[in-house]
């Protein structure tokens, strides 16, 4: 398993097993439901070479991984045993806590997470086969588009199936009995007899005008079709759990295992049929059709807000309370403006990302940018987000506003999505419909160019990209080649300017003794901590106070700064790189507050220590007092 070891490291930092009710996973994230999220250890996780990010939000504990975070769920569950656990798991006990919002958002998320991947696999093979019939490469009497086109339609017509699985699943019921009420809603003759004469009608002259084909027990049934439909399912996998739960607690155990679903699907199929689902329809209709009054009443606003705030909504995670939103519109209306308006968006994102890769002058931000920008041209903005622009500020003020105008431009241009499809590059043929290629597709696409070049361009003059780093100090040619010959020859440049005392004068006894490593110590004046080599940060200790760094020619370097400051917890320390990552002589590694901490009582007297000196003949600077960048330990193998 490739990523055995992180899974036991994310394990053990979210508060270990038995602190983990259950996991699942999205496009870039592990979610995690906690027993006691106080017992996760967030600023640990967070410094993992691995780790994006993590995030609270809608009663959950969202460790951010990237595009390979199926692979790292995988690890996950296999590591610590929760697939099992997960399935024993009593969902609707645990949903109680949290307030409702919170609780409606992990509901949503939970339903539907698992169902996300195939969803936009089809709709991509959806909206393909809507360009190649709009651009004549094919017609709709060719077989080619006939599959293509059962392909695409696959889970979107049986969605209640696919729904009836997850959301039972979720509220704590048998997942078979949640498929067989889906299927039920589905089931193909249910199409024939909507076709056929109604014996009568309900509710005549008003919205509620319904045909009635068929009775169930005398009890006549408002039949409607439920294809592709969201709402009826979800509520009837509730009630269906309930009703689950109930009968084990009454049905002797030698005849539960046939009893249990029998008596729950004779009783909840058919009062889905007479009262949930038409009930559930007609909210469906009426949400969707409220969205979109809303939508019609300002497109162009409607563009702002939801383009230039949706970045923000995906960092909560709360872009699941629209998911659904989106979805029902595609079902009662057959489009839907709500996930159009965020198209530009992406592209906002990674032209920002493009901004800070030419103008940054930091190694390390221009290597994370290139994978950022790959992924952002897929739909898959997280790692852009963390990694290379929210970090930053102003990237990423400057990509939401860019994706404001974006979305302004496409309510300008009527831009509607008609089916569900890909992200990114991938949505573009979502904006195919009735009327095939006209400007309510390339209104899109040219709102999604105008944001990728407005958001790069502010970035770059604007983005304050190069703000914080530290660069070495510039000195004449002669010393500058000098410097580079004795780095090169094993050269322990000082890490801050101050004044240089010996390991002797440290208030630690291990420091003191040499117990830990061979060097010098500096009482720094300015609370900024650069690199003092070329290398890799081997260690980043979780409260920040100290990093360990092997140089280039194997040197392991420890730097601590301050005395017992480990008991501050990371308060009055920012660290800017995370362990294993590459960094080069002179970059900022570490900010923190002298005053702040003088104040606390402790001392600010920071070793720099050789802790594998048996490798080296050391000698120590002669100085007094050190500039940032000067000579402090020269090494020899």
């Amino acid at each position: 398993m490739k990523y055995e070891q992180l899974a036991k490291d994310i394990i053990e930092r979210v508060g270990g097993k038995a602190n983990v009710k259950s996991v699942v996973h999205c496009i870039t994230r592990l979610r995690f439901k906690l027993k006691d999220e106080s017992k996760a250890e967030t600023e640990a996780l967070k410094n993992m070479d691995g780790v994006v990010t993590v995030m609270k939000s809608g009663g959950q504990y969202q460790v951010v991984i990237g595009n390979h975070v199926p692979d790292v769920y995988k690890a996950v569950t296999e590591v610590g045993g929760f697939a099992s656990q997960a399935q024993q798991e009593d969902d609707a006990e645990d949903d109680k806590g949290g307030s409702l919002f919170n609780r409606f958002i992990d509901i949503i998320a939970s339903i539907f997470t698992p169902v996300l991947g195939v969803l936009a696999a089809t709709g991509m093979i959806k909206g393909f086969n809507a360009l190649f019939l709009a651009t004549g490469l094919l017609t709709e009497e060719q077989g080619t588009y006939m599959i293509l086109d059962i392909i695409g339609d696959s889970l979107f017509y049986f969605f209640p199936v696919f729904l009836g699985y997850t959301a039972i699943k979720k509220f704590g019921g048998s997942p078979f009995i949640g498929i067989a009420i889906g299927a039920s809603l589905v089931y193909p003759a249910i199409e024939g007899i909507l076709a056929s004469e109604p014996q009568y009608v309900l509710f005549a002259g008003t919205v509620f005008e319904s045909p009635v084909h068929i009775t169930f027990l005398g009890i006549p049934v408002i039949l409607m079709s439920y294809a592709t439909s969201v709402v009826p399912i979800i509520l009837a996998a509730y009630f269906a759990s309930k009703v689950e739960k109930l009968l084990r607690k009454v049905i002797p155990d030698v005849v539960k295992m046939f009893l249990v679903p029998f008596f729950t699907l004779l009783i909840v199929v058919p009062l889905t049929f007479i009262i949930i689902g038409p009930i559930a329809t007609w909210a469906s209709q009426l949400l969707g059709q409220a969205t979109i009054f809303v939508y019609d009443l300002s497109p162009v606003i409607a563009g702002i807000f939801i383009g230039g705030l949706w970045q923000v909504v995906v960092i909560f995670g709360l872009h699941w309370g629209l998911v659904p939103i989106a979805i029902n519109n595609l079902t009662t209306t057959g489009s839907d403006p709500v996930l159009a308006m965020m198209f530009a968006t992406t592209f906002a994102q990674i032209g920002a990302v493009l901004g800070v890769y030419l103008k940054t002058t930091n190694q390390n931000l221009k290597t994370l940018s290139i994978p950022a920008f790959i992924s952002g041209i897929f739909g898959v903005t997280e790692p852009a987000i963390y990694g290379v622009t929210l970090p930053k500020k102003k990237p990423f003020i400057f990509s939401c506003i860019a994706a404001g105008i974006g979305g302004a431009m496409i309510g300008f241009f009527g831009g509607r999505g008609y089916m569900v499809g890909g992200l990114g590059i991938f949505q573009i043929p979502t904006f195919i419909g009735p009327n095939g290629l006209d400007m309510t597709v390339w209104g899109p696409v040219l709102a999604a160019i105008l944001a990728f070049v407005l958001s790069l361009i502010a970035t770059y003059l604007f983005g304050g990209v190069n703000k914080g780093e530290t660069p070495v100090e510039e000195s004449d040619s002669a010393d500058q080649q000098a410097r580079e010959v004795t780095v090169e020859a094993g050269t322990v440049l000082s890490p801050f300017t101050g004044k240089v005392i010996s390991l002797s004068e440290v208030e630690d006894e291990a420091f003191a003794t040499e117990a830990l490593g061979k060097g010098v110590a500096v009482v720094p004046t300015e609370g900024k901590l650069v690199s003092p080599v070329s290398g890799t940060v081997s260690v980043l200790f979780p409260t920040k106070h100290a990093i360990g760094i092997t140089s280039d020619n194997g040197a392991d370097i420890l730097i601590h700064v301050g005395m017992d400051t480990v008991q501050l917890q990371g308060k009055h320390f920012t660290a800017h790189v995370k362990q294993g990552e590459r960094v080069e002589v002179g970059q900022l590694l570490t900010e923190f507050n002298i005053e702040r901490i003088k104040e606390a009582g402790f001392s600010i007297a920071t070793p720099v220590v050789i802790t594998n000196p048996d490798q080296f003949e050391l000698l120590t600077t002669e100085e007094q007092d050190v500039k940032q960048g000067d000579r402090l330990i020269e090494l020899k193998k």
